[in-house]
């Protein structure tokens, strides 16, 4: 008899263990934050604010992804966390279409799926988590550029990875917009990717400025790409002549804003970003959606789509040799 006891409690010890429930508590809510790439710093606060929400709200953070920003390595990492049973995965795609293939595997396991700060398929995403308005940031850099540089002349855009979607949007929308209210404008070529690597957009930055002698303006788009522009005008003393304008973090860009070989950042708290992810997806398991102004502890009132799964975190901030001091990110 006391065998059978026995055997009856051991079963109910590996059934505790393989279901998270001790003693009648849930297992810990596990939510999976994948950045394009880790180890550059705007996806390093995005980390910091990521893990803060974990522990503010009790559950499990996962924050990893590739070294490099590489789709298929996010594919590969995405099928072994899909394997560990996690509850949902919030995914920043280096390549939407190469990521659609695994998000739909995630979603077959019951696992909620969202996409931060670049966006993924929509069909296949239960929410989706945007910095800023595309459109309205867009148009922000080229107005940004214009004020420095001037509304005439030759520009060229660096950027992260082509087929990053937050960053074509970006990108499409500024030059839509520069068509019709900056006709004067003229880009010299493509945009030029930097793999988001500094020295590789401070490489391109060279090459453009040697190809074309009288270029007045370098947008960067991707964190690391307006360092690298600055840092080849500031080589080449022309900081003067060439205005760079672009997306970045406000502590890696005052060297640059300072000696003005960098006119002016723009961005948001990528540690805001973070934490409203892992809020969002948190509440998305507990069966609730966000609302349209609704106010996120830590980040603020956000705005949400007509759709229902399209949320803005807010309006950016403009960094400048003045105000880069205050901040702390």
């Amino acid at each position: 008899m006391m065998n059978s006891v026995k055997k009856i409690v051991l079963a109910l010890v590996v059934l505790a263990a393989a279901t998270g429930m001790v003693f009648g508590q849930a297992k810990k809510v596990t939510i999976v934050v994948m950045p394009k790439l880790v180890g550059i710093p705007y996806f390093n606060a995005s980390e910091v604010g990521a893990k803060k929400a974990g522990v503010d709200l009790g559950i499990n953070v996962i924050y990893t992804g590739p070294t490099t920003a590489d789709a298929a390595e996010q594919v590969r990492m995405l099928e072994d966390l899909i394997s560990k049973g996690v509850d949902a995965i919030c995914v920043a795609p280096n390549d939407p279409a190469a990521l659609s293939p695994v998000l739909k595997k995630a979603k077959a396991a019951g696992i909620k799926v969202l996409d931060w700060d670049t966006p993924a398929d929509k069909s296949l995403v239960d929410l989706s988590i945007h910095q800023i308005d595309d459109k309205v940031y867009g148009q922000h850099n080229w107005d940004l550029l214009v004020k420095e540089m001037g509304d005439t002349g030759d520009y060229a855009v660096i950027t992260g990875g082509l087929s990053a979607a937050n960053l074509n949007g970006w990108i499409d929308a500024g030059l839509a917009y520069a068509k019709v209210k900056y006709p004067k404008l003229h880009l010299v070529t493509d945009k030029v990717p930097s793999d988001e690597k500094q020295q590789v957009a401070y490489q391109k930055a060279l090459d453009l400025i040697k190809a074309y002698p009288n270029l007045k303006g370098i947008i960067g788009v991707s964190t690391p790409s307006p360092l690298g522009a600055a840092q080849a005008v500031q080589e080449k003393g022309l900081k003067a002549k060439i205005a760079v304008v672009g997306t970045a973090l406000p502590t890696d860009s005052r060297p640059y804003l300072e000696d003005g070989s960098l006119r002016v950042a723009t961005l948001w708290d990528p540690g805001k970003l973070g934490y409203l992810t892992v809020v969002l997806a948190n509440d998305l398991l507990k069966g609730k959606k966000p609302v349209d102004g609704q106010d996120v502890a830590n980040v603020g009132k956000i705005g949400v789509w007509a759709d229902g799964k399209t949320v803005i975190m807010g309006p950016p901030s403009d960094f400048t040799k003045d105000n880069a001091k205050n901040f702390a990110f």
